[in-house]
């Protein structure tokens, strides 16, 4: 007996498109699931004043990995939305690109809560963020 292969995520979501948002930050999505997805962005173009990361960037980046993998979770004809995000951020990237890497903590019937781990070019991280999302009701 065969299994029945998962379905190409990340496929799903190139033909998906992404938003204006992510296009603008140049987050680009590299792998995904519902359960895990990585993202990059680059630290160019996104930065406060002082030539540092911009904080809210990385609420951008962790929010869009949050977004795109509750979807995968809950199908193509659901909508959902962010209901809660927060992010510590522990050190400033001034180049380069930095990563996202999001786990799922949880993947609900009407809710999915993921843990992203914002890192830069060395390995080091740079911040650490939650994001909920609401899966609402079809209509």
């Amino acid at each position: 007996m065969t299994q029945p292969s998962e379905p190409d995520f990340l496929a799903i979501i190139n033909e998906r498109g992404s938003g204006a948002l992510d296009k603008k930050m140049g987050i680009k999505i590299i792998e995904a699931s519902p359960q895990r997805l990585v993202g990059t962005m680059p630290v160019e173009g996104n930065t406060q004043p002082f030539g540092l990361l911009h904080g809210g960037a990385n609420v951008v980046l962790a929010e869009s990995l949050g977004s795109v993998g509750t979807h995968l979770h809950a199908g193509p004809t659901r909508k959902i939305v962010g209901v809660d995000v927060n992010a510590t951020h522990h050190k400033s990237a001034t180049s380069g690109i930095v990563t996202g890497v999001a786990t799922a903590i949880s993947l609900g019937k009407t809710m999915c809560c993921y843990d992203v781990v914002i890192t830069n070019e060395q390995g080091q991280r740079t911040c650490t963020a939650r994001i909920t999302c609401l899966i609402l009701a079809e209509r």
